[in-house]
């Protein structure tokens, strides 16, 4: 980036700001990336590709010059790729009125902290997002009877006990998987599952819905790929409905990583993982 003054990275910082302002759960860097042409006029340098890559020049620049904002904790990212901006993010900006000052104090800031070259961060940040990409669409791409097996061998490695998943006849029904938290299910709660494989994001109707077949002693989940609407996360947070789990594609992920040691390798095969080291960036 040695060729990139202070104040382009910030012309180019500020586009992503403005990407992500009214945005405040945050986007995928792929679609923050692809929306900078839109809010900054690139150079055709900059839109050119990198040496020895299919990466556009401004995305390489884009992700170095975001280092210094996200070490001083005004963007945030995950390792799925999610950006957004933080609290301090939101009001520090009201600070600045000049974009070079505003990268000019990232990088005043986050100097001391920064030992390892900008490179290793983006090697990492990069690797991460892409395999979440594989990932997420390796989950979309199984079927429904693979995904009631994978998530019956979570509830039983969890020490739940599956009894009932639904026949490829009754896969339009409400309930896909049953499952008890004692052995013989005579005590306890009976969990009631919903897989939702393909389509939009759930509702708070498909919510509700969900909510009027579950009897007293039952507990529900919800396991939506395509997500869940604002409205529906909201349905889901109210008091009479805090009986209800629900899992997006994130989350069932986050679970199978948490006990894939102790999962079969039957259910492994489904989606097998494999650990990467790579070189740490010391803080």
């Amino acid at each position: 980036m040695s060729n990139i003054t202070i104040k382009r990275a910030g012309e180019l910082l500020r586009g992503i700001f403005e990407i992500l302002w009214d945005n405040p759960d945050g986007l995928t860097a792929r679609e923050v990336l692809s929306r900078i042409p839109q809010v900054v006029k690139l150079t055709e340098e900059e839109i050119s590709l990198s040496t020895g890559t299919n990466m556009p020049r401004y995305e390489k620049i884009v992700r170095i010059a975001t280092i210094p904002i996200t070490q001083v904790g005004w963007l945030a990212k995950n390792e799925k790729g999610l950006w957004y901006i933080t609290n301090d993010g939101y009001e520090v900006c009201s600070g600045f009125s000049n974009v070079q000052d505003f990268y000019q104090e990232a990088l005043r800031q986050s100097y001391e902290r920064r030992r390892s070259i900008p490179e290793n961060v983006m090697t990492l940040e990069v690797a991460q997002e892409a395999a979440w990409v594989q990932i997420k669409k390796h989950l979309f791409n199984l079927s429904l009877s693979e995904l009631q097996t994978m998530l019956a061998e979570l509830l039983r490695v969890m020490d739940y006990y599956p009894s009932w998943m639904a026949p490829s006849e009754k896969h339009r029904g409400k309930i896909n998987l049953i499952a008890y938290t004692d052995p013989i299910g005579v005590k306890g709660q009976r969990i009631l599952v919903q897989i939702i494989h393909k389509g939009q994001a759930v509702t708070q109707e498909g919510i509700k819905s969900f909510a009027s077949i579950l009897s007293t002693n039952d507990f529900g989940m919800i396991v939506s790929m395509g997500g869940f609407t604002n409205e529906a996360a909201q349905e889901l947070s109210l008091v009479a409905l805090q009986k209800i789990s629900a899992l997006d594609a994130v989350s069932f992920f986050n679970l199978w990583e948490t006990y894939y040691g102790e999962l079969s390798e039957d259910a492994r095969r489904l989606l097998p993982l494999k650990a990467v080291n790579f070189l740490a960036t010391s803080e």
